[in-house]
């Protein structure tokens, strides 16, 4: 592929210039297994490794991030040198108790939430994916996979349309190639893709139809409860036949949000539209009086399922805020600890450096 198939623009030749990189060349970043990259450009598809000022680095390249990379001849493995800035990027706190970002994939200009309407269909997930999306930078679509495993999937479909103001919502089954023509106005030539959702909802097998080949394997998800078990083990980008680029990421067990305290305005915009009537200006929406959100809950004109999941993704938000203060505490003191010690070190090893 060119650059130019892999989505390269005058926005990201501007800040390749901006790097200063000498003897490098722009890549894309294709696939990434631990400290090991694939890239690809002009030059075709090569091995990279981070350079050592990167080793260390807290925004490591990921699938979808374009780099500065030094390729040297024949075709050995190369040397990422630098990151670009990132246009977007659809992220999530990282697992565990770690309060870090995880980007999933990098320079996305949609994010396609799959969902399949089977036992895995909640809502209250999709809101919680829409909001990350948005948040993100990217258009969140919603993708409501094997339809043909629903009894009444128009209604499901109003569901998830009522939950996500102002988002595509299409239903579809993959596997038997059903719906996947209202996909093609969001799959044009250059524009990048992330595929996201849970393990078990057809993501791989959606890659496969719109491939037009079985490039990547299948398992059939437990009979109980419609989960799976991951298929994908690595992020890719994928070319497809109309020239789009498909991020395919492994099932996301959990989506812990990553983004600013009070920024759901995209995935909650009717309960945004709604605050702009209540009496006073920093209303939290919960017991202040005048409170148009609560009215419109109490009329019936809100759905309170909807405006519970706007409070319960508020207060996830202001926690990761306040872990975010405390772990930027924690830095700074580290910080400051490591710079003590070496002053001492300098005057042990220096002392008519003292008082200068």
């Amino acid at each position: 592929m060119t650059l130019q198939d892999l989505g390269w623009d005058a926005h990201f030749a501007t800040a390749f210039e901006a790097q200063g990189a000498p003897g490098t060349v722009p890549a894309r970043v294709v696939r990434e297994a631990r400290t090991r990259f694939r890239v690809e450009g002009d030059f075709g598809n090569r091995l990279a490794a981070l350079a050592g000022s990167l080793l260390g680095a807290s925004e490591r390249p990921t699938v979808g991030d374009w780099v500065a990379a030094e390729l040297p001849a024949g075709d050995g493995p190369g040397v990422i040198r630098a990151v670009l800035p990132r246009r977007t990027a659809f992220s999530r706190k990282a697992a565990g108790t770690t309060t870090a970002e995880q980007i999933v994939a990098a320079n996305v200009d949609v994010v396609f939430i799959v969902a399949g309407l089977d036992g895995d269909f909640n809502v209250r997930r999709l809101e919680r994916y829409v909001t990350q999306a948005w948040n993100s930078g990217a258009f969140p679509v919603l993708l409501l996979n094997k339809a043909d495993l629903c009894a009444d999937a128009e209604a499901r479909r109003r569901e998830a349309e009522a939950a996500a103001p102002g988002v595509s919502v299409h239903t579809l089954s993959a596997l038997g190639g059903d719906g996947l023509e209202a996909l093609g106005p969001h799959l044009t030539p250059g524009r990048t893709v992330a595929l996201v959702g849970s393990s078990g909802v057809g993501k791989s097998t959606l890659v496969n139809r719109l491939l037009g080949a079985d490039r990547m394997a299948t398992r059939a998800v437990r009979a109980d409860d419609s989960r799976g078990r991951h298929t994908t083990t690595h992020r890719e980008l994928i070319r497809l036949p109309s020239g789009a680029l498909l991020i395919d990421t492994p099932g996301l067990r959990e989506l812990q949000l990553w983004t600013e305290a009070g920024a759901l305005g995209g995935a909650f915009s009717d309960v945004e539209a709604l605050a702009e009537s209540c009496r006073f200006r920093d209303c939290t929406h919960r017991h202040e009086p005048g409170c148009a959100v609560r009215a419109a809950v109490a009329a019936g004109r809100l759905d309170a399922a909807h405006y519970g999941s706007f409070l319960k993704l508020q207060d996830e938000l202001a926690y990761l805020a306040r872990r975010q203060d405390e772990a930027g505490r924690l830095e700074e003191k580290r910080r400051g600890k490591e710079g003590a010690r070496m002053a001492r070190e300098v005057e042990r090893y220096h002392p008519k450096r003292r008082g200068r």
